[in-house]
């Protein structure tokens, strides 16, 4: 089955900060906005909550310290007890550069691998681009054309995007569903999240 979008494609990006806001004010949902590099107060134009990638950094590498200091703590005053220059088995001062060290590691590789699984990314499948002027230069606003699938809905939202700017505005075919993750500040879902 074939996932249809009205796209619109723009040239700068303070001028889709501008298509963004007044395309809300209007009470049209967007499905998800594409841009070639990070677009400072995007995410606060589209209404979206903060990340939470924060939160899982901090409890990966909380998890990583209490590992690093129980594996040493067991394999140097339990396991193999090896005196070293008259330190105590358990010294604390010695344990911090491995720590830290785990911190970062586990820290670093689980926010990367819960972001892949939250985001719904595969080394095993290509990612079907929506218009692949996004990876070079241009900023794309998506409407998914099963939520506004009526003519007038089109016509005005077309007419919308041109009036905002779009130097282009079209509708796109797409074997896969775009993932859109689209969550409020006050925790209301703009837009369902369909998981494959």
């Amino acid at each position: 089955m074939k996932h249809k979008y009205l796209v619109g494609v723009y040239n700068d990006d303070d001028v889709l900060l501008d298509a963004v806001t007044q395309v809300r004010k209007e009470g049209y949902q967007m499905h998800e906005v594409f841009t070639p590099f990070p677009v400072h107060g995007l995410d606060e134009a589209m209404g979206l909550q903060d990340t939470r990638l924060h939160t899982i950094g901090f409890v990966f590498g909380a998890i990583g310290t209490l590992f690093a200091l129980t594996a040493m703590s067991y394999i140097m005053s339990i396991d193999w007890k090896v005196i070293v220059g008259g330190k105590p088995f358990f010294s604390f001062p010695a344990y911090g550069p491995i720590s830290f060290e785990l911190t970062v590691l586990f820290a670093s590789v689980g926010m990367t691998v819960v972001y892949y699984i939250r985001n719904g990314f595969s080394v095993l499948r290509d990612a079907e681009i929506l218009d692949p002027r996004i990876t070079d230069d241009k900023f794309v606003m998506a409407f998914c054309l099963k939520k506004y699938h009526e003519e007038a809905d089109i016509t005005k939202i077309t007419g919308l995007l041109k009036q905002s700017g779009a130097e282009e505005v079209y509708v796109k075919e797409m074997e896969n569903e775009l993932e859109a993750n689209l969550i409020k500040k006050d925790g209301g879902v703009i837009v369902e999240s369909h998981h494959h």
